[in-house]
């Protein structure tokens, strides 16, 4: 969509590994984030390309197991990014968060603006190096200094093409939920979420932005949505149980996860609408409806992979 507008004079990618293809007007370069080298290519690389406007989206989209090298690549990764910014000319830094950063509690109210604190689980290493980039990338937008920070937090993103903890979690013949718990979720269609950072590039519009999908649906009615099955267990036994299939690396994600299939953790996305101009093309239902119509047919090609 970049490569298309023409408000965009030059398109530079930054990635561990150069794509396979690039568009006409995009310049790659390969870089990575955990190598204390990082700020000093970044900002020779910013320096070189002119570059005014910088989208930071080197953030892990499911829990690792190499917590170590996580924290590397998103909190000290982030400082990178952020020094390299400071040093050279860019005006304007725009980050991917995300809603489940607020943490799933009872005591949410239904729906969470961008003032609400930041409440996800510092234990989770997952959540800690997101929280620490979102601060220090606030700190690059500090009052004074000409710059603009657009941090983008984005509700959790569905789509054909998305693979996460979440796409692999519903991705379960057997789901499995805390019994007696059906909290309200939210998404966003992968084609949304692309659509907002474009937003992000082309507008000036300093500040924190829930990116969310129309409407939340009940963690049940997704799941058969999707075409799966709700398995309910006990709330010791689902945490006793992830936590197991986590320690030996056949879960989706750690046991702290079960928080958000008992409580709710959905954002308000007012703000991204009067401030943005964001406009979500698809509710959170299509975006479910949609990403379980793939869901099927890569069953379908499973099952005639195997008979064949």
């Amino acid at each position: 969509m970049l490569e298309e507008d023409e408000r965009i004079r030059r398109i530079v990618c930054l990635d561990i590994k150069a794509p396979r293809t690039a568009a006409s007007r995009s310049r790659v370069y390969e870089i990575d984030l955990t190598q204390p080298s990082a700020e000093e290519r970044l900002a020779e690389i910013f320096g070189a390309e002119g570059v005014d406007t910088v989208v930071h989206l080197a953030f892990l989209p499911s829990p690792a197991h190499a917590t170590a090298w996580a924290h590397e690549l998103e909190s000290v990764g982030t400082l990178h990014v952020v020094n390299a910014c400071r040093r050279t000319r860019v005006r304007k830094l725009v980050m991917w968060s995300q809603t489940l950063l607020y943490g799933a509690h009872p005591t949410n109210p239904n729906f969470l603006s961008e003032r609400h604190p930041l409440r996800a689980s510092r234990d989770e290493p997952f959540f800690l190096d997101k929280l620490e980039a979102e601060e220090e990338v606030l700190r690059f937008g500090n009052p004074g200094k000409g710059r603009i920070v657009t941090v983008l937090r984005t509700a959790p993103i569905l789509g054909p093409n998305v693979d996460t903890f979440l796409t692999r979690y519903l991705g379960r013949r057997l789901v499995p939920t805390v019994m007696g718990f059906d909290p309200l979720w939210q998404f966003l269609h992968e084609a949304d979420a692309v659509a907002a950072f474009q937003l992000a590039v082309v507008r000036d519009a300093p500040g924190i932005y829930n990116i969310t999908g129309d409407g939340v649906l009940p963690l049940h009615t997704v799941i058969r949505l999707v075409g799966r099955t709700a398995f309910p267990l006990p709330r010791t036994v689902a945490r006793a149980m992830a936590g197991a299939l986590w320690i030996a690396q056949l879960g989706e994600a750690p046991p702290s996860f079960c928080d958000y299939l008992q409580y709710l953790c959905v954002a308000d996305g007012r703000a991204a609408r009067q401030k943005l101009g964001f406009v979500p093309l698809y509710t959170s239902r299509e975006a479910v409806v949609e990403f379980g119509s793939a869901q099927r047919l890569r069953d379908v090609r499973l099952l005639s992979e195997r008979t064949a």
